[in-house]
């Protein structure tokens, strides 16, 4: 199983909205408000790194009130 977690900014007044949209993406398997620079961290699960690239890429970036994103691969489980 390969994990990658997303930094999210969002456009003001649309955190919620864009909690409820990420929350039923398959592969998206946590949604965690937090303070500092990002809105959001997004975990995505996937059997492969592609699969879980492709999430990120097809499907959460194009989430309406995203304004932008950091990918982070994990390379250890610890």
């Amino acid at each position: 199983m390969e994990i990658v977690y997303l930094l999210v900014v969002t456009e003001v007044g649309k955190l919620d909205e864009v909690v409820r949209r990420l929350r039923v993406i398959p592969g998206v398997t946590e949604v965690q408000a937090v303070t500092g620079p990002f809105d959001l961290i997004v975990k995505v699960e996937a059997p492969h790194i592609n699969a879980a690239l492709d999430t990120v890429v097809h499907k959460i970036r194009r989430v309406p009130g995203i304004k932008s994103t950091e990918t982070l691969v994990t390379v250890a489980a610890g």
